[in-house]
């Protein structure tokens, strides 16, 4: 299963909007830049992301966006379902009453589906964006002198 861009570069734009909560709206511009997202699929995902009432949008001269709730109050899976609809690794495990599979009941992949199905709303589920906030804070407090396994150890604590 892989994200669409949708999905990914909406993520983005959420941790961006993340980092500058309580300082006010942010351009769509500045968001656009420092995410690398092309402005104008970004109007698009912002759209989609305000009428779920993720974001609101303020007008004029210092307008923008800003988030409707706290970072710590935003799964990464409310922004992910948000864009991409239901995540799956497999068709069959999308429907929970199994009524399109014929072999539901003994079908030994459908097994592997459904746990890899749990994993990832385990993760979605659970992390936030001001979860990836304090990520992104410790990547940027480790010195450049720390090797890849290092880093990948702190980011684990």
């Amino acid at each position: 299963m892989i994200l669409s861009t949708k999905g990914r570069y909406g993520l983005k734009a959420m941790f961006e909007l993340g980092l500058h909560h309580g300082s006010g709206p942010v351009p769509l511009k500045v968001i656009a830049e420092k995410q690398r997202i092309p402005e104008n699929y970004l109007e698009q995902l912002i759209a989609i992301l305000r009428k779920a009432g993720l974001v609101k949008s303020v007008r004029g001269a210092q307008g923008g966006y800003m988030l409707m709730k706290q970072p710590e109050n935003i799964s990464v899976a409310d922004v992910l379902l948000t864009l991409e609809g239901p995540l799956a690794p497999s068709e069959c495990v999308l429907d929970s009453d199994s009524s399109s599979c014929d072999n539901a009941e003994k079908c030994i992949t459908r097994t592997v589906w459904e746990k890899i199905l749990n994993s990832i709303h385990d993760v979605i589920d659970t992390m936030t964006l001001q979860n990836m906030i304090e990520d992104h804070q410790k990547m940027n407090s480790l010195t450049v002198n720390n090797s890849k396994e290092e880093l990948e150890q702190e980011m684990i604590k």
